[in-house]
């Protein structure tokens, strides 16, 4: 069982990531070691790998700081669910190989710290003795985080996905 860390809506990429903490800022740093630095001191200190976020509307909004699902991904984050995510963040996301889960219900059914186990093969959250369904990421995503990332789904096939996620496209 992992737990659920709740956010709030627009949570933006400064959040996630400080400026100051960008990886040419301080080179030395292991990034994930600054998120939620500031926003969140509970998720920085206590967030474990395979932990869920569940947040509500505009996650990733800001700007384009691709580190900041970088720090997402080193922490080890299982997956982030809400009811939308800014484009780019999402992008930057799949391509790390993080599944994200669109989603306006389950900010209802969950609270922050809640224990919960995500079956990404049928598409479930479990919290308690609730199941709730996740609506499944668009086919090429999936392929991506499938692979864990797009880096080494490249390395293993050659090049990139298609729109269905089925074959790969030079």
């Amino acid at each position: 069982m992992v737990r659920i860390w709740k956010f709030g809506t627009d949570v933006d990429t400064d959040q996630i990531v400080p400026g100051r903490y960008a990886p040419y800022m301080r080179p030395n740093d292991d990034v994930a070691d600054a998120a939620f630095i500031e926003a969140r001191p509970d998720f920085n200190r206590d967030a474990a790998p395979g932990d869920i976020m569940v947040a509500g509307p505009n996650f990733g909004c800001g700007s384009s700081r691709e580190y900041a699902p970088l720090a997402l991904r080193r922490r080890g984050v299982g997956a982030i669910i809400a009811p939308s995510f800014a484009r780019i963040f999402f992008r930057n996301a799949i391509n790390l190989g993080i599944p994200l889960y669109v989603s306006s219900e389950v900010g209802e059914f969950v609270e922050d710290g809640d224990r919960a186990v995500l079956d990404a093969e049928r598409g479930v959250l479990v919290v308690g003795d609730r199941e709730i369904r996740l609506p499944p990421l668009p086919s090429f995503a999936r392929t991506i985080v499938e692979a864990g990332g797009i880096v080494a789904y490249v390395r293993e096939h050659g090049r990139f996905p298609d729109a269905d996620g089925e074959r790969a496209v030079s």
